[in-house]
């Protein structure tokens, strides 16, 4: 399908490959789609222009057979420190990536590591092949995560599991980031990613607006109180929505539903 409107990028390629569902892949393989602020600054500028496209609803996130991501781009680190991670281009991009608000499916092969790790712990889910390797190495060169990783990381696996990856720099394996739950399937890897298409062509054909809601919904659990996200919850139920009306009166009449994101 054309996709006019996301072409012109040096380190990743944006396409279209089904109705309602984008695909970005990094494409820096000679680095392993080290993560520098131009690619970076590239995912966020798809990911803006995505966000008011009504003509898409999911997004599906991959690299390439050897790598998702190795990490930060080590040569963009200056001899002086790491203020690398408080550049407010990259930031901002760090940003962008983490409150877009349309579903995003990462398809992982090969090394996530350090920025390429905390990258696939934005995604909403994530799946990998076999060959995928889980890591934070950043403790070998007298470091530490700096893009979330050490508050995503024990929100999602648990204290323990997150200290032992952080304190380590040791990786893990695709079946056991399976069982400490940083992805929900593993795959051969030549299978990820027509599978995580498959996962975004279903998640394209609900309702955009309740999508975006329900995303908004279980991410609120991360950083608010039991009580004020029940709350906040019911209250997102209340909205009425076109999208609403038509779900039920399509369950009713056993027809397939024609949502319009209103």
């Amino acid at each position: 399908m054309p996709t006019d409107r996301y072409d012109n990028h040096q380190f990743i390629l944006a396409t279209q490959p089904s109705e309602r569902v984008l695909q970005i892949t990094l494409n820096r393989p000679r680095a392993r789609n080290a993560l520098s602020k131009k690619l970076l600054a590239e995912v966020a500028d798809v990911l803006n222009v995505a966000g008011d496209d009504d003509e898409i609803r999911c997004i599906v996130l991959t690299g390439n057979v050897d790598a998702f991501s190795a990490g930060a781009d080590i040569k963009e680190m200056p001899e002086d420190g790491i203020p690398m991670f408080a550049d407010a281009d990259r930031l901002t991009a760090w940003k962008t990536i983490e409150q877009f608000c349309k579903p995003i499916v990462a398809a992982v092969n090969g090394y996530a590591l350090g920025g390429g790790c905390e990258l696939a712990l934005l995604c909403d889910i994530v799946i990998c092949g076999k060959n995928a390797e889980f890591g934070t190495p950043e403790i070998k060169i007298s470091a530490f995560p700096g893009d979330g990783g050490t508050q995503r990381l024990p929100r999602l696996i648990g204290k323990a599991r997150a200290m032992y990856m952080i304190l380590t720099g040791e990786r893990i394996g695709a079946e056991l980031a399976c069982q400490w739950g940083l992805v929900s399937e593993v795959l051969p890897q030549g299978e990820t990613v027509t599978r995580a298409l498959e996962i975004a062509q279903t998640i394209a054909e609900y309702s955009p607006i309740a999508l975006e809601m329900a995303k908004a919904d279980v991410l609120m659990s991360f950083s608010k109180p039991l009580d004020e996200s029940l709350s906040l919850e019911r209250q997102m139920l209340l909205w009425q929505t076109e999208d609403h009306d038509e779900g039920i009166a399509a369950f009713i009449e056993k027809r397939k539903p024609r949502y319009t994101g209103r």
